[in-house]
């Protein structure tokens, strides 16, 4: 234990050398100025006599002397014990900080669910995943229908006030292990693993029924439905590109029905005006 202090101690006067040496030279030059007052005022009659041969140091100078120098070794130490725990509180301060900025650089500032870039980094993830008949993931995209009407009739911050409602709703129906995003405006994302198509479907409807009751923001209610496209990961494409235009494909035909509907990627199916119905996530 010992050891482990001084090595500690040794790593502190490394790190900090200037105040180190200043304390030293400090400590040093009290050690002088006592000892010039007591010659002055004779309180070491010892020194006089030190021609004598059978002088020598009493106790009570002995104890003094001993008491003189442990008071500058230990306020020594304390300096570099004081600076030591100083440093650790900054290292646990920097990667606090450093946790909330990479933190607040995932997070959606308005709903505090997974931003953007979270969910493309998650989703490159699974793409990148072994693949296997047992292993497989659902993407999918959401968007909210005729939300451009709430913030057109009330205003853009009672339109965030529902959009805060809506990530409370989703995120109460997903799993602990699934990614929940906003990507912008009333667009959201979901990456679901684990699941085949059965389990997939279940939660997309999980997340339709979710918005069937009204949402009551201030003194307006809402009905709010949404359309939600979805793509099979690795059935519905291998690359972060190619499930984010099949889920967006499948999202497009959705909005196409007259009720909120869940719709999964289809090679075969036909995607009116495709051109127009792909963005990027």
């Amino acid at each position: 234990m010992a050891a482990v202090r001084l090595k500690t101690l040794a790593q502190t006067i490394a790190r900090h050398p200037w105040s180190s040496l200043q304390d030293g030279l400090l400590l040093a030059m009290a050690m002088i100025v006592a000892t010039l007052l007591a010659l002055e005022y004779n309180l070491f009659s010892f020194v006089a006599e030190l021609s004598e041969p059978q002088r020598r140091i009493s106790l009570a100078e002995a104890i003094f002397l001993t008491m003189l120098l442990a008071v500058c070794i230990v306020t020594f130490v304390l300096r570099r014990l004081h600076e030591e725990r100083r440093d650790v509180v900054s290292q646990v301060t920097g990667k606090a900080r450093l946790r909330e900025f990479r933190r607040e650089a995932s997070r959606d500032s308005l709903t505090d669910l997974a931003n953007r870039r979270l969910m493309l980094k998650a989703l490159k993830a699974a793409t990148a995943s072994p693949s296997s008949a047992r292993r497989q993931h659902a993407f999918f995209l959401i968007d909210l229908n005729d939300f451009k009407r709430i913030n057109d009739l009330h205003g853009h911050s009672l339109g965030d006030r529902v959009l805060q409602v809506v990530a409370q709703r989703f995120g109460a129906i997903t799993r602990p292990s699934d990614l929940l995003a906003r990507l912008g405006g009333d667009e959201f994302a979901l990456l679901c693993h684990d699941v085949d198509r059965d389990a997939a479907l279940a939660i997309a409807r999980r997340l339709a029924e979710s918005l069937e009751a009204e949402i009551l923001v201030g003194e307006h209610s809402y009905n709010i439905g949404a359309s939600i496209g979805a793509a099979l990961i690795p059935n519905d494409g291998k690359k972060t590109e190619e499930i984010i235009r099949h889920a967006d494909l499948a999202m497009y035909r959705a909005k196409g029905h007259d009720q909120p509907s869940v719709v999964f990627f289809e090679p075969t199916a036909t995607y009116p005006q495709q051109n127009e119905a792909v963005k990027k996530v």
